[in-house]
């Protein structure tokens, strides 16, 4: 089977290096964005996909926009079996769709229909999922509302952030998205349309997604925690200021549960925030704008505690 392999992240790269090494199937091109100014320097850089394409000695296409004119005829001069789009961080145009013979399929980090869109992995463990999975699908004009191929359910960690998860369901949709491609080929996928009643989305992350609400549980800021790692993080203010926390929920202070929520308890050896529901945060560490990350300890002492001081307030102007 000849392919051509659009991606870009991280999460595309077991894929890829799985069909690059695969015997039956030849990759044609692969399809990254173009390289990008990275890190303090700026200096351009390439995509973890490209830099594996290139270990595998594949050629590499970067179009600006995927719906050019140029990409098109790329496409249709290349002609391939399937095109495999992972990550890739463009919309497919609807008048690409009908050119290779198996399609465009894609790898969806969720059990479709839930989760669709963007950011599957992050919104899976800030609502508090246990489970979520892989999907293979074909792609057609509406937002990760293509027909299911495959599918594989993973259970998620109770402490497990969304880097940790991503990198699991990495590289188990490795060898889900050879499956699929072998099954196609044979003849052995009946293509299964979505529930749309099922339908849940998964928003492109924005910095205003990590503010921490402390009228909810404990469990629920720490889901926040875990899933917008890195970026944007869980914050609240502190002195007027933003300030990034990292926590997890305590089962030993009920007690202090009696404060307003964001309200920040000393006790020995350990920081407590008051959460919702008679809850409590065990505060692992802090980070206030424009300084560096430290631990609980060193954050109450370099900030001098006083008592009744609360997370939450208002930034100065």
């Amino acid at each position: 089977m000849r392919i051509v392999f659009c991606g870009t992240s991280e999460f595309a790269v077991p894929s890829l290096r799985r069909l690059a090494k695969e015997p039956g199937f030849t990759i044609e091109a692969v399809v990254t964005q173009p390289d990008r100014p990275r890190g303090r320097g700026r200096e351009l850089g390439a995509s973890p996909v490209k830099d594996a394409a290139l270990e595998a000695g594949v050629h590499v296409y970067q179009p600006e926009r995927i719906k050019s004119v140029s990409a098109a005829e790329f496409f249709r001069r290349t002609a391939p079996d399937a095109i495999i789009v992972i990550a890739y961080g463009q919309i497919i145009p609807a008048f690409l769709l009908g050119e290779p013979r198996f399609g465009w399929i894609n790898l969806h980090a969720s059990l479709l229909p839930k989760y669709r869109g963007a950011a599957p992995i992050n919104w899976a463990v800030v609502n508090g999922e246990l489970t979520t999975g892989m999907t293979t699908m074909r792609i057609e004009a509406g937002l990760d509302t293509g027909p299911i191929l495959q599918q594989i359910e993973m259970q998620i960690g109770p402490d497990e952030t969304a880097p940790e998860l991503a990198a699991r369901l990495a590289e188990a949709g490795a060898p889900l998205m050879l499956e699929t491609l072998k099954k196609l080929e044979r003849g052995e996928i009946t293509p299964m349309p979505q529930d749309e009643r099922q339908a849940t989305h998964a928003p492109l992350l924005e910095k205003e997604h990590g503010r921490i609400d402390w009228t909810q549980t404990a469990r629920a800021i720490y889901n926040r925690i875990r899933g917008l790692a890195p970026w944007p993080g869980a914050y609240t203010t502190f002195r007027g200021r933003l300030c990034h926390i990292w926590g997890s929920p305590a089962a030993d202070a009920a007690a202090a549960a009696t404060e307003a929520p964001g309200t920040i308890i000393a006790a020995p050896r350990q920081l407590y925030v008051v959460c919702g529901e008679g809850t409590c945060l065990r505060l692992e560490a802090a980070q206030v704008e424009g300084r560096k990350r430290v631990s609980a300890r060193d954050f109450a002492n370099g900030m001098r505690l006083a008592g009744n001081e609360r997370f939450g307030a208002e930034l100065t102007k």
